[in-house]
């Protein structure tokens, strides 16, 4: 009987590839969070904006680029050797990260929101070969395993990114520098142990007409059903997930009434609990693909985010913001503990198989272009979110009302979902027998 095993993880067909993307997406969350402390609490402005409206200006700099440039970097990484592609977005990264080392050290807001564009643009070129090449490095049935182990690493490293880079910026300007410098140096030596991703499409010509290749890129991605159900699928979980993340440092103050030490709990649980619910995910689908698993994790989502509403309605107000001892101390704040937890380990579920449906449902050919059409559906999804959320906390007033609604609008999205796809409701199991080419 096949079972997902990660005894490929050490193997030169993955580990090379995790390491790339763990030590990026980990970059990228070092320089933001650091970018966005240093204006915070430095005070610094920027063509006569305040530091609140920089913070916003800095994250729409880093997701401007997955719309300009995702149909451009889908048709490189299908035209060329992926491996290859990889390893020049790393160059890439060595020299942005120069650019922002001297950014920080001369405290120059401009410079380091253009470098924050050129990161977005470098992860916008590298995120299509991410999830394109694992079917060419792995075995079918390792291929859920691949991406249970891309997801885990994906959110831990976001985690210790968020962390270290509001930490980093305690110990001066400097040790900002080194740490970026250091984690792209890493990023590129690990990229040179790349194995050889063959081009799919080598005859595919390179356009650079941004706006229509986008377009067609978007029509093209309607002719496959299933890949656009998956799209639409992810897509909802990174809307969700932003909408969560967004929200988090507001809710805990004033809903669960706990410090920025109880915010950094939360987020953790948060984050593991999309690790562990990745990793166990790939486990009992046991190289299977098993649909209903997106329902059982999207079911997961709306209980822990309906139960997480009610749990702070009964919580006794207090004069000052907890400690995390003190609110560890109160059994009743332990249930918004562990539904933060169980959304994540739900999200877990979620995700790893319309990843992995995506990338089977693909044509060979398309497969590289069809997680850039994801990559652009995800952030117009996660715009979306920003602008649903603040127009209900203008009406409501309320955070907690906020999280609610989201989840019990996860509903009508998996209804949705299968609308469209109706084999995620019959929950057909399909063997991955494709193995590396």
């Amino acid at each position: 009987m096949q079972h997902t095993s990660f005894a490929f993880f050490a193997s030169r067909r993955f580990l090379p590839l995790f390491l790339t993307q763990f030590l990026g997406a980990l970059n990228d969350n070092l320089m933001k969070t650091a970018l966005l402390v240093m204006v915070s609490y430095a005070g610094l402005h920027f063509a006569g904006l305040p530091p609140e409206q920089i913070v916003n200006l800095a994250s729409a700099a880093f997701i401007l680029p997955f719309f300009l440039f995702s149909a451009t970097a889908g048709r490189l990484a299908e035209k060329y050797d992926k491996a290859q592609v990889a390893k020049l977005t790393k160059v890439a990264e060595l020299v942005i990260m120069a650019l922002a080392a001297w950014g920080f050290l001369q405290q120059h807001v401009g410079l380091l929101l253009f470098t924050l564009f050129l990161m977005g643009a470098q992860s916008t070129f590298f995120g299509p070969v991410k999830y394109a090449v694992l079917p060419q490095y792995l075995k079918g049935n390792e291929l859920l395993g691949g991406n249970g182990l891309i997801e885990m690493g994906t959110f831990i490293a976001i985690l210790i990114g968020q962390m270290g880079g509001a930490l980093l910026m305690q110990y001066g300007d400097s040790s900002s520098v080194l740490a970026l410098l250091a984690v792209a140096l890493l990023g590129w030596l690990a990229s040179l142990f790349l194995p050889p991703a063959p081009a799919a499409a080598p005859h595919l010509t390179v356009s650079y007409n941004i706006i229509g290749d986008t377009r067609q890129l978007l029509r093209a991605t309607k002719q496959y059903r299933e890949v656009s159900a998956s799209i639409m699928g992810i897509s909802w979980f990174w809307l969700l997930g932003a909408t969560y993340t967004t929200q988090m440092p507001t809710f805990t103050r004033l809903h669960l009434q706990g410090d920025a030490s109880v915010y950094t709990l939360i987020l953790t649980l948060f984050s593991l609990g999309i690790a562990i619910g990745s990793i166990l995910c790939a486990k009992l689908s046991r190289g299977r693909l098993e649909l209903g698993l997106v329902l059982m994790g999207g079911a997961g989502m709306t209980v822990f985010g309906v139960d997480l509403y009610f749990s702070v309605q009964s919580l006794t107000p207090t004069h000052h913001l907890l400690s995390l001892s003190e609110f560890l101390n109160q059994a009743q704040h332990w249930r918004s503990l562990l539904d933060f937890l169980g959304i994540g380990i739900a999200g877990g579920f979620f995700t790893v198989p319309l990843y992995t449906w995506l990338q089977t449902a693909s044509p060979e050919d398309f497969r590289a272009q069809a997680i850039a059409a994801n990559n652009i559906i995800n952030g117009l999804y996660m715009v979306v979110s920003a602008a649903l959320s603040m127009a209900l906390l203008a009406l409501t007033h309320s955070i907690a009302l906020l999280l609610l609604c989201i989840s019990l609008a996860n509903l009508l999205a998996m209804w949705r979902l299968c609308h469209l796809a109706p084999e995620v409701w019959h929950n057909r199991g399909t063997w991955l027998q494709r193995g590396p080419s």
